[in-house]
Protein backbone atom coordinates (compact mmCIF):
# COMPACT_ATOMS: atom_id res chain seq x y z
CA UNK A 1 0.00 0.00 0.00
CA UNK A 2 2.81 2.49 0.65
CA UNK A 3 4.59 1.93 -3.00
CA UNK A 4 1.02 2.38 -4.43
CA UNK A 5 0.94 6.12 -2.28
CA UNK A 6 4.80 6.42 -3.21
CA UNK A 7 4.33 5.76 -7.09
CA UNK A 8 1.07 8.52 -7.40
CA UNK A 9 3.31 10.62 -5.45
CA UNK A 10 6.16 10.36 -7.82
CA UNK A 11 3.65 10.58 -10.57
CA UNK A 12 1.95 13.86 -9.27
CA UNK A 13 5.89 14.71 -9.13
CA UNK A 14 6.62 14.31 -12.24
CA UNK A 15 3.67 15.84 -13.83
CA UNK A 16 3.91 18.87 -11.66
CA UNK A 17 7.96 19.37 -13.39
CA UNK A 18 6.26 18.75 -17.04
CA UNK A 19 4.08 21.11 -16.07
CA UNK A 20 6.63 23.77 -14.54
CA UNK A 21 8.91 23.05 -17.40
CA UNK A 22 6.15 23.75 -19.92
CA UNK A 23 5.20 27.12 -18.00
CA UNK A 24 8.82 27.86 -18.18
CA UNK A 25 9.50 27.15 -21.82
CA UNK A 26 5.99 29.49 -22.63
CA UNK A 27 7.45 31.78 -20.68
CA UNK A 28 10.80 32.15 -22.15
CA UNK A 29 9.48 32.10 -25.49
CA UNK A 30 7.08 35.43 -24.71
CA UNK A 31 10.35 37.03 -23.47
CA UNK A 32 12.29 36.44 -26.29
CA UNK A 33 9.15 37.43 -28.97
CA UNK A 34 9.25 40.73 -26.55
CA UNK A 35 12.75 41.49 -26.97
CA UNK A 36 12.47 40.84 -30.70
CA UNK A 37 9.70 42.90 -30.92
CA UNK A 38 11.68 45.66 -29.51
CA UNK A 39 14.85 45.36 -31.90
CA UNK A 40 12.10 45.53 -34.71
CA UNK A 41 10.15 48.54 -33.55
CA UNK A 42 12.75 51.26 -34.44
CA UNK A 43 12.63 49.97 -38.21
CA UNK A 44 9.06 49.07 -38.01
CA UNK A 45 8.13 52.95 -36.94
CA UNK A 46 10.63 54.41 -39.06
CA UNK A 47 9.02 52.41 -42.58
CA UNK A 48 5.26 53.80 -40.92
CA UNK A 49 6.20 57.17 -40.65
CA UNK A 50 7.81 57.30 -44.10
CA UNK A 51 5.16 56.01 -45.65
CA UNK A 52 2.74 58.06 -43.30
CA UNK A 53 4.69 61.36 -43.14
CA UNK A 54 3.54 61.08 -39.42
CA UNK A 55 6.01 62.91 -37.27
CA UNK A 56 7.26 65.35 -39.48
CA UNK A 57 8.79 62.41 -41.83
CA UNK A 58 9.29 63.51 -45.11
CA UNK A 59 9.04 60.91 -48.25
CA UNK A 60 11.35 60.40 -50.65
CA UNK A 61 10.79 60.63 -54.38
CA UNK A 62 12.74 59.52 -57.37
CA UNK A 63 13.37 61.61 -60.05
CA UNK A 64 10.82 59.96 -62.45
CA UNK A 65 7.90 60.51 -59.71
CA UNK A 66 9.11 64.60 -59.52
CA UNK A 67 8.91 65.03 -63.19
CA UNK A 68 5.13 63.25 -63.28
CA UNK A 69 4.06 66.03 -60.67
CA UNK A 70 3.08 69.51 -62.36
CA UNK A 71 3.67 73.08 -60.56
CA UNK A 72 0.19 74.56 -59.48
CA UNK A 73 1.10 78.55 -59.35
CA UNK A 74 0.45 78.43 -55.55
CA UNK A 75 3.76 79.79 -54.00
CA UNK A 76 4.45 78.27 -49.88
CA UNK A 77 7.51 79.16 -47.90
CA UNK A 78 10.33 76.51 -46.91
CA UNK A 79 12.23 77.57 -43.84
CA UNK A 80 15.56 75.69 -43.20
CA UNK A 81 17.49 74.80 -40.39
CA UNK A 82 20.48 73.14 -39.25
CA UNK A 83 22.18 72.02 -36.05
CA UNK A 84 24.64 69.93 -34.76
CA UNK A 85 24.61 67.35 -31.44
CA UNK A 86 26.44 68.47 -28.49
CA UNK A 87 30.24 67.02 -28.83
CA UNK A 88 29.80 66.99 -32.57
CA UNK A 89 32.98 69.37 -34.06
CA UNK A 90 31.32 70.33 -36.63
CA UNK A 91 29.58 73.77 -37.97
CA UNK A 92 26.39 73.25 -40.24
CA UNK A 93 23.99 75.37 -41.75
CA UNK A 94 21.65 76.25 -44.75
CA UNK A 95 22.96 78.81 -46.84
CA UNK A 96 19.55 80.72 -47.51
CA UNK A 97 17.19 80.31 -44.19
CA UNK A 98 14.14 80.84 -46.40
CA UNK A 99 13.00 80.05 -49.74
CA UNK A 100 9.80 81.12 -51.47
CA UNK A 101 8.73 78.12 -53.67
CA UNK A 102 6.10 77.11 -56.16
CA UNK A 103 3.97 74.04 -55.30
CA UNK A 104 5.00 71.01 -56.77
CA UNK A 105 8.07 72.28 -58.98
CA UNK A 106 11.22 71.00 -58.34
CA UNK A 107 13.44 73.26 -56.33
CA UNK A 108 17.07 73.08 -54.49
CA UNK A 109 18.33 73.83 -51.38
CA UNK A 110 21.85 74.14 -49.92
CA UNK A 111 23.76 73.26 -46.51
CA UNK A 112 27.12 73.96 -45.16
CA UNK A 113 29.02 71.86 -43.17
CA UNK A 114 32.74 72.15 -41.82
CA UNK A 115 34.33 69.69 -39.57
CA UNK A 116 36.16 72.15 -37.17
CA UNK A 117 38.40 69.31 -35.85
CA UNK A 118 41.49 67.86 -35.97
CA UNK A 119 40.10 64.08 -36.99
CA UNK A 120 37.88 62.95 -39.51
CA UNK A 121 34.64 62.53 -38.82
CA UNK A 122 31.45 60.85 -40.14
CA UNK A 123 27.83 61.87 -39.24
CA UNK A 124 24.75 61.43 -40.18
CA UNK A 125 21.73 63.81 -40.39
CA UNK A 126 18.18 63.48 -39.07
CA UNK A 127 15.12 65.64 -40.52
CA UNK A 128 12.03 66.44 -39.91
CA UNK A 129 9.59 69.17 -41.19
CA UNK A 130 6.73 71.24 -39.11
CA UNK A 131 4.00 71.33 -39.18
CA UNK A 132 4.31 67.63 -38.88
CA UNK A 133 1.19 67.28 -41.15
CA UNK A 134 3.26 68.45 -44.44
CA UNK A 135 5.41 65.97 -43.91
CA UNK A 136 3.71 63.49 -46.48
CA UNK A 137 3.32 66.48 -48.57
CA UNK A 138 7.28 67.52 -48.69
CA UNK A 139 9.59 65.03 -50.71
CA UNK A 140 12.88 64.63 -50.92
CA UNK A 141 14.86 63.63 -54.51
CA UNK A 142 18.19 63.92 -53.33
CA UNK A 143 19.33 64.51 -49.78
CA UNK A 144 22.64 64.39 -48.00
CA UNK A 145 20.63 62.99 -45.03
CA UNK A 146 20.34 59.79 -47.23
CA UNK A 147 23.98 58.41 -46.73
CA UNK A 148 26.35 58.57 -43.97
CA UNK A 149 28.96 62.16 -44.32
CA UNK A 150 32.61 61.86 -44.02
CA UNK A 151 34.92 64.78 -43.42
CA UNK A 152 38.15 65.32 -43.05
CA UNK A 153 40.12 67.24 -40.82
CA UNK A 154 38.69 70.75 -41.55
CA UNK A 155 36.75 69.93 -44.37
CA UNK A 156 34.35 72.57 -45.46
CA UNK A 157 31.31 70.76 -48.20
CA UNK A 158 28.10 72.50 -49.71
CA UNK A 159 25.30 69.72 -49.06
CA UNK A 160 22.60 69.95 -51.39
CA UNK A 161 18.73 69.29 -50.94
CA UNK A 162 16.44 68.89 -54.42
CA UNK A 163 12.77 68.96 -53.14
CA UNK A 164 9.45 69.73 -54.21
CA UNK A 165 6.21 70.26 -52.38
CA UNK A 166 3.19 67.90 -53.29
CA UNK A 167 0.45 69.70 -55.44
CA UNK A 168 -1.66 67.28 -52.87
CA UNK A 169 -1.11 69.28 -50.38
CA UNK A 170 -3.44 71.99 -51.26
CA UNK A 171 -6.40 69.50 -51.31
CA UNK A 172 -6.18 68.11 -47.74
CA UNK A 173 -8.03 70.26 -45.35
CA UNK A 174 -5.10 69.63 -42.46
CA UNK A 175 -2.27 71.37 -44.81
CA UNK A 176 -4.02 73.56 -47.30
CA UNK A 177 -3.64 76.60 -44.87
CA UNK A 178 -0.09 76.23 -44.35
CA UNK A 179 1.95 79.20 -45.37
CA UNK A 180 5.27 77.85 -44.17
CA UNK A 181 7.12 74.30 -44.02
CA UNK A 182 10.24 74.14 -41.49
CA UNK A 183 12.94 71.84 -42.95
CA UNK A 184 14.85 71.27 -39.97
CA UNK A 185 18.52 68.88 -39.57
CA UNK A 186 20.51 67.54 -37.26
CA UNK A 187 23.84 66.24 -37.55
CA UNK A 188 25.17 63.45 -34.76
CA UNK A 189 28.60 61.45 -34.87
CA UNK A 190 27.48 58.26 -36.26
CA UNK A 191 29.18 55.57 -34.48
CA UNK A 192 27.09 58.04 -31.20
CA UNK A 193 23.93 56.52 -32.27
Amino acid sequence: MTQGIASSADMHDRTRGSRNTRTGLIFLGVALAMLAMGYAAVPLYRIFCQVTGIDGTTQRASTTQAAQVQATGHRISVRFDGNVANGLPWSFHPMQTTSNVMIGEKSLAKFEAKNNSAREITGTAVFNVSPVQAGKYFNKIECFCFTQQTLTPGQDVEMPVIYYVDPAILDDPDTKDIQQITLSYSFYESDRL
